[in-house]
């Protein structure tokens, strides 16, 4: 019995790098079972082209200048409903970033897979193809990272630390921290060196977002 051949997937590519953004039309444009049916290059313009284009798959970079960021658009894309009777479309992280804060907030935000810029064509295809069915994806070097912290004890935070850690989930800058735990700023500052060495993060949304995926926070 002859059966129709599978549709290519539709995919949206999203990364604020022009020549990047070329170079990965290009290659995809090759794949004769691949429609890339739009780009963007801030996270607003994905959120919006992958509301009104309905891909499959959104291809998606994680820093993109100004604007939102690719983990704050991964949240929205997966959140939203595609138009009936189309689901929300899976996102692809494809980035040159493979920190644990990274991949963790990410991963939190709905991204089905996770890719790195380093990997060959063929993984590129195979990943897309895997993300289109909802099946999930990480480059060796990240799923490393997955295993390794999932086997990792978790940290031990004083409750000092552990009650900056809570302010600081509620977008309290360190003056505002100071304040409300009645200690200095530089003390403030002491503790988060302290939170982000244990945490293994160097920004304050990764401490926070570690926080969540390993269950430290009140």
């Amino acid at each position: 019995m002859n059966t129709a051949p599978a549709r290519p997937v539709r995919l949206l590519v999203c990364d604020d790098h022009v020549v990047v953004r070329a170079g990965l039309l290009a290659l995809l444009g090759s794949a004769p079972d691949i429609d890339v049916v739009g780009e963007a290059g801030t996270g607003e313009e994905a959120v919006a082209l992958a509301a009104k284009l309905a891909p499959d798959v959104v291809l998606m970079d994680l820093q993109l200048g100004a604007g939102i960021d690719g983990v704050e658009a991964t949240r929205r894309i997966t959140s939203s409903p595609g138009p009936a009777p189309a689901p929300a479309p899976h996102v692809l992280v494809l980035t040159t970033y493979d920190t644990d804060a990274d991949i963790t907030r990410a991963i939190e935000a709905g991204a089905t897979g996770y890719l790195l810029k380093a990997e060959r064509p063929e993984e590129l295809f195979s990943a897309i193809h895997a993300a289109s069915q909802g099946r999930t994806t990480l480059s060796p070097p990240v799923a490393s990272r997955v295993m390794a912290r999932m086997r990792a004890p978790h940290p031990t935070l004083t409750d000092r630390e552990r009650d900056i850690l809570g302010q600081l989930s509620q977008g309290l800058g360190n003056r505002e921290i100071a304040r409300a735990l009645f200690i200095s700023e530089a003390t403030v500052k002491t503790h988060l060196g302290r939170i982000y060495d244990k945490l293994g993060v160097d920004t304050r949304a990764g401490a926070v977002a570690v926080a969540k995926e390993q269950r430290l926070l009140r």
